[in-house]
């Protein structure tokens, strides 16, 4: 009598010796998942990839005389340019060195 319960709880049975594959069902059963993975994508590692290359970008076109901030939140002036170290005025009398990865942006005041 229990066996009669739980057979008849348990469903009709898949594909039952007819023979397919169930391939179908299987894609099915991924598709949730890439359309997961479509909304991450176009939410967000396109935008984060599109934001690096603009930095990129802003990195290796700055000039002398462009007014910058770092990483540290130092506002400045770059002054010179060596390689990958700036001269960055950022007072009176006051110039430090700073690594071109250390700007975040460029003023526009």
């Amino acid at each position: 009598m229990f066996t009669d319960i739980v057979y008849a709880m348990a469903g009709p049975a898949q594909n039952a010796g007819n023979g397919e594959s169930g391939g179908m069902g299987a894609f099915s059963s991924f598709l949730p998942l890439i359309l997961i993975f479509v909304i991450f994508y176009f939410l967000l590692i396109r935008p984060q990839s599109k934001r690096a290359k603009e930095h990129k970008n802003m990195l290796e076109n700055l000039k002398k005389g462009d007014k910058i901030v770092t990483s540290g939140g130092i506002y400045g002036v770059i002054e010179g340019i060596e390689g990958n170290t700036l001269t960055v005025k950022i007072a009176e009398n006051v110039r430090v060195k700073v690594g071109r990865s250390g700007i975040t942006g460029i003023r526009t005041d």
